[in-house]
């Protein structure tokens, strides 16, 4: 990198490379929707949606990477890091929980881990959206929106992890109960990412405006 470009605010990469990694926590939520909304096909659905988490990984990289070479930047360094941190998160737990449900023999997927997985495809999707507006100053305040839309939507996450381990524990098999349990947890689990996510653009608009 020349002086150029550790003097002129490299806004135009972060942007994309944030704007990429929301767009493919889009795409491995999907994937994991797909997966229990038609349960076949198990290892190979799993190998696509570590694939999607390896190529998350790869834009986080990119971005600690521009983060450590770049002097002048779009936004505060921390909310950078923050923000890339969460959605690395979100892909991470998305990933978990297909590795688990094969790993652990899940026969049968629950209207719990469908609905926990279409909360996750909606909250991926409104933070794609917020960060199509974060990027342009005039339409930056419009990503509160989409942040209280996720909030919304953990909050409903929530609630499903409650009726869905108090559903668990009316049954009689253990193994059963602490299968899908630890499945129910990091489902909601990568709901609260995405909620850190949602807190961080909060957090930019707040200090831009």
């Amino acid at each position: 990198m020349g002086l150029k470009e550790w003097i002129i605010p490299q806004d135009k990469v972060f942007f994309d490379w944030l704007t990429k990694a929301a767009e493919n926590n889009v795409a491995i939520a999907q994937a994991l929707a797909d997966l229990f909304t038609s349960y076949d096909g198990l290892e190979e659905r799993r190998q696509a949606i570590k694939e999607l988490e390896h190529k998350g990984d790869a834009i986080t990289h990119d971005i600690f990477e521009g983060l450590g070479r770049t002097f002048i930047l779009p936004l505060d360094r921390e909310d950078i890091s923050g923000l890339a941190n969460a959605l690395d998160d979100v892909a991470d737990f998305v990933y978990a929980v297909s590795n688990r449900t094969v790993l652990y023999g899940i026969t049968k997927v629950t209207p719990e881990m469908q609905k926990f997985a279409e909360i996750l495809v909606l909250q991926t999707k409104e933070i794609a959206a917020a960060m199509s507006e974060l990027r342009n100053p005039r339409t930056m305040a419009a990503t509160v929106k989409h942040s209280i839309e996720v909030h919304r939507l953990e909050n409903v996450a929530d609630r499903l992890l409650n009726e869905a381990v108090a559903g668990l524990f009316r049954g009689t098999d253990p193994i059963h109960i602490m299968k899908h349990k630890e499945i129910y947890e990091i489902l909601e689990t990568a709901t609260d990412k995405c909620e850190d996510a949602a807190d961080v653009l909060s957090d930019i608009v707040r200090k831009q405006g």
